[in-house]
């Protein structure tokens, strides 16, 4: 696993120098230098309109000689407070939030896709990134490519003349496919076309997609940046010009986050790297014990030797993630038996938080359509994805093991 770290300049400590680590940035940035109080945790702006003294004031607001807030809708202090600790964990210039994970992936590409314009995207993704393309983008005349995950050799004949962006997860899902973003950069960046990370599986501590290159990297806040399964978020970080117009966009199209939202981000961000470190272990302990079990017919997590990005993923990733993939020996029915009999995972479509989850995509994700058509997004019905919480690793393997009889 890599231990490469951003190494973008921060005032975060006071008398700190060089870069901190990702648990005092998690803590300290965006906040400590901020505070309009002597409170130590940033206080709820519940307000949807700020009010103004005079005139004289909102002229200088207006000429950028004063720095505040007008309206909700463009801003408030305890979202800036968490763009700002997001931007400093990715290493951005600057971080908007949204009203959900799927939201920044939508207004993300109404604010860089021109009319008629080219969006390449992988195969393995979140499926309503790709309906969103299908039935949507192409009222705008936004033609759609969809190449296999880590074959940069089919990404360089994918791009045109008019491809204005290119679209992966990383890990992906549900397979945790690893794309070599260093080497995705190279290729885009020569065609003139932005990178767009979805890193939501990795986090800011597993990987920074902007260190590489990319230009821009969104999340479904909901998962592992929040922990808590209690809030709907999301987020978009990039550099200054690509950002810009998203920050415009989102004053526009309206997809912002609740202050009592941010409130909980915010409180949730402080104990990223602990989460994700245990996340990480149990993730990689999980995988190892799946795969030497005879019930199982294969693992996919981006660690393992077996998986086929595993080289790519050591040199990029910090650690693999709480999310385990894997295909049982069985039939649907021999899954639902496995699934259910699991006590610790609940079962749910989400990831990233304090609590395990357990789903069968056949089952959740994908019941509206037949297996014929589930295979054809290489979806079986014996498929089962698994994301870690925090529970003590050992009651975890045992609990599956356990369900693991009942095949």
């Amino acid at each position: 696993m890599s231990d490469r770290r951003n190494t973008k300049d921060t005032n975060l400590c006071h008398g700190t120098k060089g870069d901190p680590g990702f648990s005092t940035r998690s803590v300290h940035s965006g906040e400590r230098e901020r505070q309009t109080s002597d409170s130590i945790t940033t206080p709820i702006h519940q307000t949807s309109t700020y009010w103004f003294k005079d005139s004289e004031e909102v002229r200088a607001y207006q000429e950028g000689r004063k720095e505040r807030d007008e309206y909700g809708r463009y801003g408030n202090p305890t979202l800036r407070a968490v763009e700002h600790k997001l931007s400093e964990l990715e290493g951005a210039d600057d971080t908007v939030l949204f009203a959900s994970g799927m939201c920044a992936a939508t207004t993300v590409f109404l604010a860089l896709l021109p009319k008629n314009g080219h969006l390449v995207v992988t195969s393995d993704c979140y499926r309503r990134t790709r309906q969103f393309a299908r039935e949507y983008l192409t009222k705008l005349g936004v033609e759609t490519t969809v190449i296999e995950p880590s074959n940069n050799a089919k990404l360089a004949e994918a791009l045109r003349d008019d491809t204005t962006l290119f679209f992966t997860e990383l890990p992906t899902n549900p397979y945790l496919r690893v794309m070599d973003i260093p080497e995705t950069v190279r290729i885009c960046h020569a065609r003139g076309v932005k990178v767009v990370v979805d890193s939501t599986f990795a986090s800011p501590i597993n990987y920074q997609p902007l260190s590489d290159g990319a230009d821009l990297v969104i999340h479904s806040a909901t998962k592992y940046l929040g922990g808590h399964n209690d809030l709907l978020a999301g987020s978009a970080s990039g550099k200054a010009d690509v950002m810009a117009e998203v920050r415009k966009a989102v004053g526009i199209l309206g997809g912002v986050l609740a202050p009592h939202s941010a409130y909980l981000l915010l409180r949730g961000l402080k104990t990223l790297s602990l989460r994700i470190a245990r996340q990480n272990e149990t993730g990689l302990r999980v995988a190892k014990m799946l795969e030497a079990h005879p019930k199982v017919r294969r693992v996919y997590y981006p660690l393992l030797d077996s998986h086929p990005d595993a080289a790519v993923a050591k040199r990029l990733l910090r650690g693999g993630g709480g999310v385990v993939t894997f295909d049982l020996d069985t039939d649907f029915d021999g899954a639902v038996r496995f699934v259910d009999a699991c006590k610790i995972p609940y079962i749910g479509p989400s990831l990233g938080g304090v609590e395990s989850l357990i789903e069968m995509p056949a089952l959740m994700s994908y019941w509206d359509i037949t297996s014929a058509q589930r295979a054809e997004f290489g979806i079986s019905d014996s498929l089962v994805r698994l994301a870690c919480g925090i529970e003590d690793t050992d009651d975890l393997l045992a609990d599956l093991q356990n369900a693991l009889t009942q095949i």
